[in-house]
Order: structure tokens, then C-alpha cells, then sequence
């Protein structure tokens, strides 16, 4: 009786660790000039891939914006909606190989994603050498 608890202890934690461990969700961006939250992006799974789209903008002002500059069929599309992290497939502990776009100026950047911790995610946005770039740090929405 007593190995049979343990073992669906064991069973539950280990679904736990591995759901806690994973990029998909949702997650609150956070502006890495002002610290202030800017919108919240679903991550999800594709084809094996990970993609990650605007599922709400934070200041109400902005909650029709268009990506006035951004590439191709994403061009004069609202923000709210539009899939910004693209193509990124697991390398090790991150996420890497695909691209994110900020619509605020429509540029597209090669990208990785990897977890801090199960609620704070890394997320680096860079040209050529992964050195070239920024980082920001969004937090899982509960």
C-alpha cells in the first residue's frame, strides 16, 4: 500500500515538474527600457514548432493598434492577434532557430526563448551573433 502512494506521489510530481517546465502558456511581456507590462502573449505548439501571438494589450489606448511597419502579409494587421515569436524549435534547455518581430517597428530578429525559472522567461531578440541583442524578461500570467 505504502509503495503504491509513492509511486502515484512520484507520478504526480513528475507531471507537475514537466507541465511547470514548459515554455507554452501564457506570458505578460515586460518592457525592458521602462519595467512597465506591455501585453500578454499565448505561446503554443505547432507542427513541433513554437509560435507566440498577442492575446492582450496592457494600456487601453492601444488596443486597436495596427503594425503600420511591419513585413509582409503581417502589415496593417492589429497587434492584438498577431504572431510574433515564430519557428522556434527546442534545443537543450531553450528554444531557438525561429524569429520574433516587434511591432513597434516591424523588425524581425533571430530569437531564442528559455526558462529562468518555471514563472520568468527569457526571451532574446538579436542580430547575427546572439552578443548583438536584447533580452526580456516576461512573467507567466496564472
Amino acid at each position: 500500500m505504502k509503495k503504491t502512494f509513492l509511486t502515484i506521489a512520484l507520478v504526480i510530481c513528475a507531471v507537475l515538474t514537466g507541465t511547470a517546465q514548459d515554455v507554452v502558456g501564457k506570458w505578460k511581456t515586460i518592457d525592458d527600457e521602462t519595467g512597465k507590462p506591455k501585453s500578454v502573449v499565448e505561446i503554443y505548439k505547432q507542427d513541433g514548432k513554437i509560435f507566440g501571438k498577442v492575446i492582450e494589450i496592457v494600456d487601453p489606448a492601444k488596443q486597436n493598434a495596427v503594425c503600420e511597419k511591419c513585413p509582409d502579409e503581417a502589415n496593417g494587421k492589429p497587434i492584438l492577434g498577431l504572431v510574433i515569436l515564430k519557428d522556434l524549435k527546442k534545443d537543450g534547455e531553450e528554444y531557438s532557430g525561429g524569429t520574433i518581430m516587434d511591432p513597434n517597428n516591424g523588425k524581425v530578429y533571430k530569437c531564442y526563448i528559455a526558462l529562468e525559472n518555471p514563472n520568468k522567461l527569457k526571451v532574446r531578440g538579436y542580430i547575427g551573433f546572439s552578443l548583438l541583442g536584447r533580452s526580456q524578461y516576461w512573467e507567466r500570467v496564472k
